[in-house]
């Protein structure tokens, strides 16, 4: 079976090495996607990955990783099966994993997400 294809600029790469600044604004102001996701740093197992998002994503989940949504700026809204909710600039979430959710961002938004550097960002489901 492949692998189901999706609208979003996703680059898995390492951006960064240890003792390498990564500057944010400058990587924001360079990118032209509706729906970008690039790996900056690994951590041990985890990854640091930025977000510059406008739209909607799809349902998914991460059977066997938790995920941590950071808003740096503008609004994300995190839907998951009967609730919402909605982060603001300097505010963060943890999904828990095996739960069914999507992201969605009304105007042009920044994040950061915190997890496991093989898990797969859109998800489980196929």
């Amino acid at each position: 079976m492949s692998e189901k294809q999706y609208p979003y600029a996703t680059h898995l790469d390492v951006k960064f090495g240890p003792l390498e600044v990564v500057d944010v604004p400058a990587l924001v102001a360079a990118c032209a996607d509706r729906w970008f996701n690039q790996t900056l740093v690994r951590v041990n197992g985890s990854v640091v990955r930025m977000g510059v998002i406008e739209g909607e994503y799809h349902w998914h989940k991460h059977e066997a990783d938790d995920e941590f949504f950071f808003v740096v700026e503008g609004r994300l809204f995190v839907d998951i099966e009967g609730r919402t909710f909605a982060l603001e600039e300097r505010q963060g979430l943890v999904v828990p994993r095996g739960m069914r959710h999507r992201t969605r961002a009304p105007e042009r938004t920044v994040i950061l997400m915190v997890e496991n550097a093989g898990i797969v960002p859109t998800g489980d489901e196929r």
